[in-house]
């Protein structure tokens, strides 16, 4: 294989997504992060920082400069780019940061509001350490020190089911399973690593729609009814096999949003269909992340 850490041309290794917590020997457990996966190349002299799809965000981040301490020679780390908000996790936050384009406001928040690094692998250190097993890459990452920046994944072994349990509570994002004896397998999603993420749900009012991939799907509009009143809260997209899509397609459309804070150029209908709906967290605007449509509520108003 080419020197990876002179060779940035690829993607980190991607995780299938299963519905329910386990517990098993053969893997580690740990808390995913909500944040930005990226890879990081350390020298002595330098640090660049790389998203999983290859966009370099280095001077978004300056104060992961640090890590360059903790290494002597040419290094690859993966781990989440994590900001902090009252000692949780906090996309938003880390949004804020992202969005900054003026040098001397990055570097302001890099020392007022420091994201952390949350380091769970290593891909390459002077050589390359991809095709061993997890167990031993996790053993030489933790020669490496935590520090304000730089925190190393905590793992647990064979009880995944109570970890699940745990960040439930806590209102995190979920838990990855690794197989302890995978290799790194360099831009594939495989098996070996799995990620249970810990969705909400809720049912929500549709107020309009928009068609998609040639009536094939359309994207229904969602809102919530607070003292009478619909809130928008987000979109999702719907399949034509659900038999609420010819519903809302033979709805008489009407002229003006049924929405108290949103009015834009779609199908507007009468708030009548509800559905299921799951999702990750609401934004601060209280819009839904990352929402999957499951299905019509029947006998709803």
């Amino acid at each position: 294989m080419k020197n990876i850490y002179k060779n940035r041309d690829y993607k980190p290794m991607l995780l299938k997504e299963i519905s329910k917590p386990f517990d098993s020997k053969d893997y580690f457990f740990e808390i995913k992060f909500d944040g930005i996966r990226a890879l990081v190349f350390a020298s002595p002299k330098h640090v660049s920082i790389q998203t999983r799809n290859k966009q370099d965000i280095t001077n978004l981040f300056p104060e992961l400069q640090e890590i360059k301490k903790l290494v002597t020679k040419e290094v690859v780390f993966d781990g989440e780019i994590t900001a902090f908000y009252n000692n949780l996790p906090s996309f938003s936050h880390l949004q804020e940061r992202t969005h900054l384009k003026n040098p001397v406001k990055i570097k302001a928040q890099s020392q007022e509001n420091p994201i952390t690094y949350i380091v769970f692998d290593i891909l390459y250190e002077g050589k390359d350490l991809t095709n061993l097993p997890l167990t031993t890459r996790k053993m030489i990452l933790d020669n490496y020190s935590n520090n304000d920046v730089f925190i190393k994944s905590k793992i647990i072994s064979e009880y995944g089911k109570d970890l699940f349990k745990s960040i439930k509570k806590l209102g995190l994002e979920g838990i990855v399973a690794k197989k302890k004896d995978s290799p790194y397998l360099i831009d594939e999603r495989s098996a070996n690593w799995l990620k249970i993420k810990n969705l909400k749900e809720d049912n929500f009012y549709i107020g309009g729609y928009t068609d998609t991939n040639k009536n094939e799907s359309i994207t229904i509009y969602l809102g919530e009814k607070i003292k009478n009143k619909l809130f928008y809260v987000g979109k999702v997209s719907m399949a034509k096999k659900h038999e609420l899509f010819k519903k809302i397609i033979q709805s008489k459309k009407r002229e003006t949003s049924p929405f108290t804070d949103y009015n834009d150029a779609i199908n507007y209908i009468t708030p009548k269909f509800q559905c299921h709906v799951k999702y990750l967290e609401r934004t601060k605007s209280n819009h839904l992340r990352q929402p999957i449509f499951k299905g019509e509520v029947k006998n709803k108003e």
